[in-house]
């Protein structure tokens, strides 16, 4: 496939004739946001994981790989800050698959969604004829608690870039075990207004362009600012794995300074926040490195049709 997932995207956003009433979030952001009565909306996002992409059963178990299937689609509910209501999940099972290994495959669901209140209230399971690989995919359902869902398009010009936890090191396993930030991003939203949010998913690089060109901006980041975990220092090149690595299921999210100021003061959360870069008029995304220097900041993070 010759286009990237961005460009894909796009083209089917720009062939949606959805009404905005009735669909105030559409194709392009985390989740889609469906009117349901006066006053009233849900969130619905899915997302698939593949057997040999996303995980390799024999590395990880069956219940790692239900679980990160499940917390993949409960971080998609902290990137908008909504609290995750309820999933269905469907099942590809390959030969030779039986009650035993789905056991152990809804352990892994249950586990992820039982820390966060979200219930499994359902799916589908097949199986193949010949070999074929595992797959999962979640649908999840959330809802809005006491702050408006912060979508990717809301950052201005003089907001300060944020980002929770470390980045990097995913390939040492950090994928198959990580915490969805549901419990602090819906804190962040009722605390301060975050005027643009995502998961990083796909990397700092290329989910801080997916905000800048979202919300027509540009960004400069700091290379020494960036908080790179343990696991990524192991590898040759610790900031590029930082940048670039994905699955690290943080926050990233931007605010205006004063905003800030007073979150940084008030914030006393486990989970570490750090500014690490501005937002400009520039529609250009930068990094500066230690030695001042300015370059571009391409999106270089993981693709799921490349």
């Amino acid at each position: 496939m010759n286009a990237s997932e961005d460009e894909i995207i796009a083209w089917f956003e720009s062939q949606s004739k959805l009404s905005a009433a009735e669909f105030p979030i559409g194709i392009g952001d985390d989740m889609a946001e469906i009117q349901w009565g006066e006053g009233t909306s849900v969130f619905v996002t899915t997302d698939m994981l593949l057997d040999g992409v996303h995980f390799e059963l024999g590395k990880a178990t069956l219940k790692q790989a239900g679980y990160k299937a499940m917390a993949v689609s409960l971080s998609d509910c902290a990137a908008m800050a909504t609290v995750p209501v309820a999933a269905v999940v469907s099942v590809a099972l390959p030969k030779g698959f039986g009650e035993g290994e789905l056991k152990q495959l809804h352990k892994g669901i249950t586990s992820a969604g039982d820390k966060l209140g979200c219930k499994l209230v359902g799916g589908d399971i097949t199986s193949w004829h010949d070999e074929q690989p595992f797959a999962i995919s979640v649908t999840m359902l959330s809802k809005a608690k006491g702050n408006k869902a912060v979508r990717r398009s809301g950052a201005k010009v003089g907001d300060v870039i944020c980002v929770t936890g470390s980045l990097g090191g995913s390939r040492f396993g950090r994928h198959l075990e990580f915490e969805p930030r549901v419990k602090e991003a819906t804190r962040l939203a009722q605390m301060v207004s975050v005027n643009s949010m995502i998961d990083i998913s796909d990397g700092l690089s290329s989910d801080l362009n997916r905000i800048c060109k979202a919300s027509k901006v540009g960004a400069i980041i700091n290379a020494e600012q960036i908080p790179i975990s343990d696991e990524a220092k192991k590898s040759e090149n610790p900031l590029g794995a930082a940048l670039n690595d994905g699955e690290d299921f943080e926050l990233l999210f931007t605010l205006s300074e004063k905003k800030c100021e007073k979150l940084m003061k008030a914030w006393d959360g486990t989970v570490p926040i750090t500014r690490i870069g501005k937002i400009t008029d520039s529609k250009k995304v930068e990094i500066k490195a230690a030695d001042g220097k300015v370059s571009d900041l391409k999106p270089d993070g993981y693709d799921h049709l490349k």
